[in-house]
Order: C-alpha cells, then structure tokens, then sequence
C-alpha cells in the first residue's frame, strides 16, 4: 500500500529531531537531513553510479534527482531542515497566506536565500497540517503530484529517460507500491487542470503550488508558464502567490547556490 507521507520525505527530507533524522518504519534507509540536496547524495551512495544526464548536477543520482532530470530542485535551508516532508510545505504555505491575509508587505531582502527565516511548524489539525492519518495521506498524494508535474513541466524527461528513472528506481529501498505511483505519474501527460482540481480549499491550493516551487528552480520560460497556469487554475491571488515564492525563496537555497 502506498505510504504517500513517507514517500513525500524521502522528496523533501524526513523531519528531524536534535539534528538526526527520525527513524522510519518497516527498515526504510533514513532519508537524510538538508532535503533534495542531502536525498540526492545518500541514495547516490546506494545507487554507486552516475546517471549522466539524469542525473545532472546531483551527486551521483539519488530518487530526487532522478525525478528532476538535470536539477536537483532546491535545498531546505535554516529550520526548514528540522520539518521535512508535509509540515515544511505546509509552514511554507501557511506563512505565506498569513502574511498575504494580513496584507503585510513582501521584503525579500529582509530574508535573502538561505537566511534563517523563521518558519514555524504549520498549526495541527488545519488544511496546512490535516490531524487526520487519511487526510495526511490524501494531502501527501497531491503534494507529490504537484512535484512531479512541475519537474515535468519544462519537458525535459522524455520517453528514453523515463526508461532509465524506472530501471534506476528498481535500485532503491522503496515499496512496490511508491515505484508503482512515481512510474504512474511520470507516464501520464502533463495535466495542470489534474493538479490544481486536487486543492478543496485555498489552504490546499497554496500548498500545491509551494510544493511545485519547490520541485524545480524556476529558469525556463516552460517552467515559468506552467506555474502562471497553475496559480490561475488554482484561483490564487496575484499577491498570495508572490508571498509564496518569497517564502520558498527565504527557507530555501537555489541548486546552484552553495550550501550556507
């Protein structure tokens, strides 16, 4: 059965206590701290090879990489490493509509890329952060397909490469059923209506699209034009999506940037 929130760690790096990753369940490797970046080192080490162009700049693989083709996506930053996995989306998310809600002004400069931004965990038992197991793992789903079409959207990974990710994640310690969906996904056309019918509530929708931020760096007109057509799909104020991306921005290091 597929466990939709431990998969999303593994995207985005398992929460952390004291600085250690949590122990998953059923002798899953631990998905290390720093996120994409850190995903993409510890299961290259698995992997023990390069992947060429799928893998891009990451080193050596690793399922992030995989999935990102040539990128690596973004680096969590300052206390977005203790989150991880559904609760740095949904404090990404949450304080950006808290900030938009409460018309407070965007400063980019206040919290440049890879600062400290204070990002407090999402309040429990919200669209942010569902108390619910069902609803984590209903979130967890839409957040990875949001992740997954974004990666998508610049056309970069074509039938040959999707030939290779699947040959590639048959390598890792993941269960049947979480090859099975990212396969799925991957298989399936770029469908931004798909995505964006996924959010029920504004609250979901800004975390959809803060997801998608944070599957890619933002560099190709494709790219560009998707998350345009994804925030309109989603309904979301001009100004709510700009508090997103200075959000994302602030807890995050583009894959090119060093690490801070």
């Amino acid at each position: 059965m597929l466990d939709a929130k431990r998969l999303l760690d593994q995207f985005l790096g398992a929460p952390t206590q004291g600085g250690l990753p949590q122990i998953p369940e059923r002798g899953r490797v631990p998905a290390p701290q720093g996120g994409l970046d850190g995903l993409a080192g510890s299961l290259g080490t698995i992997l023990g090879v390069s992947l060429g162009g799928i893998g891009g700049g990451a080193a050596a693989g690793g399922l992030a990489a995989l999935l990102m083709g040539s990128k690596s996506g973004r680096k969590m930053a300052g206390n977005a490493l203790k989150l991880g996995g559904m609760a740095v989306v949904g404090a990404i998310a949450y304080k950006a509509y808290r900030d938009w809600q409460s018309g407070k002004a965007i400063t980019p400069s206040t919290f440049p890329p890879g600062a400290q931004m204070p990002l407090p965990p999402p309040p429990a038992d919200t669209p942010f952060m569902p108390a619910r197991e069902a609803e984590q793992q209903s979130l967890s789903r839409h957040l990875l397909r949001a992740m997954i079409a974004a990666a998508k959207s610049d056309g970069h990974i074509d039938a040959k490469e999707q030939a290779a990710i699947f040959a590639e994640m048959d390598k890792l310690p993941l269960d049947v059923d979480d090859k099975a969906f990212v396969m799925d996904e991957l298989r399936k056309p770029l469908d931004v209506d798909a995505v964006a019918r996924a959010a029920s509530t504004p609250e979901q929708a800004a975390s959809i699209y803060a997801a998608s931020l944070l599957a890619i760096d933002v560099d190709n007109p494709s790219e560009r034009a998707y998350l345009s057509l994804l925030a309109a799909r989603l309904n979301l104020d001009e100004a709510l999506v700009k508090h997103l991306h200075a959000s994302v921005e602030g807890a995050t290091l583009p894959a090119t940037a060093p690490a801070a």
